[in-house]
């Protein structure tokens, strides 16, 4: 039932800086010595530039008041052509691509070996070989779904339909997964979430726009030919009959908006409560199947949809929902089968969708599946060799210095009264920082890898992970562990265990470069790292408290402070239009703009104290450290996206467009007016009185 995906829901709210989703919580972690050696050296000059930013991507011909994007980055913008497998491309995506080969190199290498049976390597080996053996998949076709197709088919009645969608490997019309206890982060708790839709969301199904009458379409051709590819009779009945049932669940899903508010998802109910609101579902029967038997809290996201969807589960006859299991089995497990069932995922999920003229490279897709199912399993060689200690103790320092800097703008606020000032400050002396990599690692013995078998890897995968889950359900929390790989390019905030994480794999050029001008790093990296600790008091993260715990802190006053100055910013961003006819959602992204909004102007503090300490740093190339500083936060921002993923980001992501992360920022940020001199007739000009300053 998607238990997996159901991690993304907000209480997870790993808050990644990146506009890619981040992956879900790694398995468990034994115990296991950190590499004894980091080989890496820092570079004697930066990568990009004399200095750190690549000046050669500017547009100076544009005046930096009108849009600093294209004055930082519009020689770049106009030159550069997102590649053919892409949705987008940006410095996340940059970094990705070279992490994506170095992980690779270190595959090979470890696919070379001759491997014991049941050693890393040789699961890693056998799990990409077998991707690779495009051959192996064509000539199995579709006999791989069988044993799973006919276990659906033999399906009798409700107590069979409802175990078969308890079932890990299924979709179904609700998710089930494990998270901290928002009323007690020491121990565990299940979430339960509406689920059980085919396209990215519900307005997918709902809006009247030519564009999306196309994609539903679309979508229905696509049901209907994997449907038929895995030798199914009557498909284009059941294609019809599969869509009215997930139209019916996007009428009654919530927005995505909704769906991040805290306040309206922390619904902690017992199994009892969950059988009164919804109780044409056998939900002990559900919960027996799940492993979750005798468990007596659910955090269940959405109530009314919880009643709703059960009713729809009632009052659909048992042969549509088991083709609607069969066919989601397979589109949700196309890419493990031959050829044309990967091609036809491609097609619409990708290129329809999202406008992606090419498929990834096999070789580039069988590296990021090992980075998302085996990514510890490679995790340590690959720190051993691109992270080195400098690294480690510059990032200290800077951690330190944002979080320095935020608490002088909390002791120096003026909208905030002291009552609430003080358990902000709580908050922030309690996060816990972790940078590089985990001290514990993914304990992978209990996983088989068989060669030759792909979709069998897959869902024993899958398998492997839940229950990881389970095994730790009734213990502590463990506060060790690390939502993704090293190597992963991305940085993130847990409201519920108050910890930023930030990986290897993002403190690279020109997130952080240890032999950049300090401007460079205080702009890139500075500004990620105030991101990630702004999350802790945007407007969903400060619902929480130095425990992590959903506990109200705010006073009356303050929290109406807050609700004005951050309203402002939600219409300032409503006016944003990146394509014609769709604009930013202001309150879906209204956590991520906190966050990019808060982390310049704490990196900009941060390199504020650096100067007092170390100096007035010099003009370079024209540029004082304050332009220098703006320039760089420009950089690591800059990005192209095709006109459909932009249109799908508008619709699921909590992140703005790449232009907007700069600037809708900067607009905002005094210091920026006064580093370039920006006057009154500049098109990017806000009166001080209508700035957002929040931290």
């Amino acid at each position: 039932m998607n238990k997996l995906l159901v991690a993304t829901a907000v209480f997870i709210a790993l808050n990644g800086c990146s506009q890619e989703p981040s992956q879900t919580e790694s398995a468990a972690k034994v115990e296991t010595a950190a590499p004894e050696k980091m080989t890496e050296k820092a570079p004697a000059k930066p990568e990009l530039g004399e200095w750190g930013v690549d000046l050669s991507a500017m547009d100076k011909v544009t005046d930096v008041g009108a849009d600093f994007n294209r004055f930082v980055n519009g020689s770049w913008m106009d030159k550069f052509e997102i590649p053919s497998d892409r949705a987008r491309w940006g410095v996340f995506d940059q970094l990705r691509e070279r992490s994506t080969e170095q992980v690779n190199a270190i595959i090979t290498e470890l696919s070379a070996k001759k491997a014991e049976p049941g050693s890393l390597e040789q699961k890693v080996g056998d799990y990409y070989a077998t991707w690779m053996n495009v051959d192996a998949a064509n000539t199995n076709g579709a006999a791989p779904l069988k044993t799973h197709l006919e276990a659906i088919s033999k399906i009798s009645d409700k107590s069979g339909l409802l175990k078969e969608m308890a079932g890990v490997h299924a979709t179904a019309p609700f998710g089930i997964g494990i998270i901290p206890d928002p009323a007690d982060t020491t121990k565990y708790t299940v979430i339960a979430s509406q689920a059980g839709l085919g396209m990215p969301d519900r307005d997918y199904y709902l809006k009247d726009d030519e564009k999306f009458v196309k994609f539903r379409e679309a979508y229905k051709a696509y049901m209907t030919k994997i449907q038929d590819l895995a030798g199914i009779s009557e498909a284009a009945e059941k294609t019809e009959a599969i869509y009215a049932i997930e139209k019916q669940l996007a009428d009654i899903h919530w927005s995505q908006a909704d769906n991040r508010n805290i306040q309206k998802i922390y619904n902690p109910m017992s199994p009892e409560k969950l059988k009164e609101i919804a109780p044409e579902v056998d939900w002990d029967l559900v919960l027996e199947t799940t492993g979750l038997k005798g468990v007596d809290n659910i955090v269940v996201l959405q109530p009314e949809v919880f009643t709703k969807t059960a009713k729809i589960i009632e009052n659909t006859d048992i042969d549509t929902w088991k083709a609607y299991l069969a066919y989601h089995f397979i589109r949700g497990h196309a890419q493990y089968l031959s050829q044309d069932f990967d091609d036809a995922n491609f097609t619409f999920f990708r290129k329809t969708l999202s406008g992606i003229e090419a498929q990834r490279e096999r070789w580039k897709r069988g590296a990021d599946l090992v980075n998302r199912n085996l990514g510890e399993a490679v995790g340590k060689i690959y720190i051993d060799r691109h992270f080195s200690p400098d690294a480690k103790k510059q990032m200290d320092e800077l951690v330190e210095n944002l979080r320095g800097a935020l608490e002088e703008r909390l002791h120096q606020n003026e909208w905030m009264d002291d009552e609430t000032r003080k358990q902000a400050l709580l908050k922030l002396s309690t996060f816990e920082p972790r940078i590089g990599y985990t001290e514990k690692w993914t304990d992978y013995s209990d996983l088989e890898i068989n060669k030759g078998d792909l979709l069998g890897n897959a869902l024993r995968v899958v398998e492997f992970q839940w229950k990881q889950q389970l095994d730790r359900l009734n213990g502590p929390v463990d506060r060790d562990i690390w939502p993704y790989p090293p190597q992963t390019v991305n940085a993130s905030y847990n409201p519920l265990l108050n910890q930023i994480t930030f990986p290897a794999g993002i403190l690279q050029p020109p997130f952080f470069d240890a032999a950049a001008d300090p401007a460079v790093n205080y702009g890139a990296i500075g500004a990620v790292i105030g991101h990630e600790i702004g999350h802790g008091f945007d407007d969903q993260g400060r619902r929480f408290d130095e425990k992590g715990l959903i506990r109200d802190w705010w006073t009356e006053t303050a929290d109406k402070q807050f609700k004005d100055r951050s309203s402002k910013l939600v219409e300032q961003y409503n006016g944003y239009s990146p394509i014609e006819g769709m604009h930013v959602n202001g309150e879906l992204t209204l956590g991520e703009n906190i966050g990019d909004l808060g982390g310049i102007q704490m990196a900009y503090a941060a390199y504020q104290r650096y100067k007092a300490k170390h100096g007035e740093p010099p003009v370079i190339d024209g540029y004082t450290g304050d332009q220098r500083f703006f320039l760089s936060f420009g950089q690591i921002w800059r990005g192209k996206m095709r006109e459909d993923a932009i249109r799908q980001q508008l619709l699921t992501d909590p992140h703005s467009p790449s232009v907007y992360r700069i600037n809708g920022v900067v607009r905002n940020v005094d210091a920026w007016y006064k580093a370039f001199d920006i006057k009154e007739d500049a098109p990017m000009y806000l009166p001080p009185e209508e700035r957002v300053k929040i931290w």
